[in-house]
């Protein structure tokens, strides 16, 4: 059963975030993937309301990512259909497109403005 309020402070964050962990990977169409989204969607918005990050680079975001959870060139290979895009994309010799930008927030949950720049 779902116990969803509002995150009004570090502490509820902190246990917002917890709770999704557990909850990534559930079944779409389930509660729990119901309680996913919801929760995803409250701590978006407290962290927007809260924290504030200057602009990042968007390739460092990528990889950022890929350090954090394991990710190989091949991983983002296979998100955005070409290993060589990946490459290029890696090695600053091609920019995001938009559709690179989807691919990767759908696949990886990274927020598309991560991934737009300044």
């Amino acid at each position: 059963m779902m116990d969803i309020r509002p995150l009004r402070s570090d502490s509820d964050h902190q246990d917002a975030l917890r709770r999704i962990e557990a909850l990534w990977g559930a079944p779409v169409g389930s509660p729990e993937s119901d309680e996913l989204e919801i929760l995803t969607t409250l701590v978006e918005a407290y962290e927007e309301a809260n924290f504030h990050f200057p602009a990042a680079d968007p390739v460092e975001v990528i990889r950022a990512v890929m350090d954090e959870h394991g990710y190989s060139q091949a991983d983002l290979g296979q998100v955005l259909g070409s290993r060589s895009r990946a490459s290029e994309i890696l090695n600053r010799k091609r920019a995001l497109s938009t559709e690179h930008i989807r691919a990767i927030r759908r696949a990886w949950r990274v927020p598309a403005d991560a991934l737009i720049g300044a």
